[in-house]
């Protein structure tokens, strides 16, 4: 399937396109280091929120304690900075079958879904740091992009309203992330340019998960909830952003030059 078919619902999801100025600064070399290591941390917080839902909505808690197993060694090497990279990809795998709570009616489809995407997640958080060896990039605790934040507080509180607005927000989070995959590609190396087409094409689905299971659960019309969120990303995605990250709005320092 061709770059452009992909692309094109995607485009058609968001209420808006990358401003130019974000290219002009995730491009530059110097900068490469942010984009590698703020995108590593992107792959690990998708399957942290995909499996935050399972667990929370979804499974009892013997499975919800398997999947935090699973999650673990991404985690320590992350946050305590400890264990080795490369072998990251054999613990890539659940413990035991997760298995649905008895009174759930979506929640074998959500943990279908979910736990695919985790592991294609943390199959790239695996290659994102493959990359970073090859260009030197060493890994430091950076602060957390407005972006995600910006979204998540407009959440409603109530159940089970709170979990639709969380798989709205996902789906917007997984769409902007293939759309600046995109648009990165064609300004770095061949080498990277390749990465970032890879994970388009792999990751390309995603945002549509999260809205079917949204559509199925809420089990009405949320075109009104989506396009709110819509306006919201659109938003953060649009106004000056004093934070250059892989999900920042328009460099504060592209409008004073």
């Amino acid at each position: 399937m061709s770059i452009e078919v992909l692309l094109t619902p995607i485009q058609s999801f968001l209420k808006c396109e990358t401003p130019q100025a974000w290219v002009d600064e995730a491009k530059k070399k110097e900068n490469l280091d942010i984009v590698l290591i703020d995108h590593l941390i992107c792959e690990l917080k998708a399957a942290q929120s995909a499996m935050f839902l399972i667990r929370k909505y979804a499974v009892d808690k013997e499975s919800a304690n398997a999947l935090l197993a699973w999650l673990e060694p991404f985690e320590t090497l992350i946050y305590k900075r400890e264990g080795d990279w490369r072998v990251l990809p054999e613990k890539n795998k659940l413990s035991k079958a997760v298995i649905p709570k008895s009174d759930s009616d979506y929640g074998q489809n959500l943990i279908d879904k979910m736990v695919v995407l985790i592991k294609e997640e943390l199959h790239h958080f695996y290659q994102v740091l493959e990359i970073m060896d090859e260009y030197n990039v060493e890994y430091r605790s950076i602060t957390p992009c407005r972006y995600a934040k910006g979204m998540l507080r407009n959440v409603k509180t109530f159940e089970p309203d709170a979990m639709i607005d969380k798989l709205i927000v996902g789906a917007y989070i997984e769409a902007r992330s293939c759309e600046r995959f995109a648009k990165l590609a064609p300004h770095v190396d061949k080498r990277l340019g390749d990465f970032y087409i890879s994970l388009l094409r792999s990751e390309a689905r995603h945002y549509q998960d999260y809205l079917t299971l949204a559509e199925e659960i809420a089990g009405h019309d949320i075109s009104e909830r989506i396009a709110f969120f819509g306006e919201i990303e659109a938003e953060l995605i649009l106004t000056p952003d004093e934070d250059f990250k892989f999900h920042s709005g328009v460099p504060a320092c592209s409008l004073n030059d």
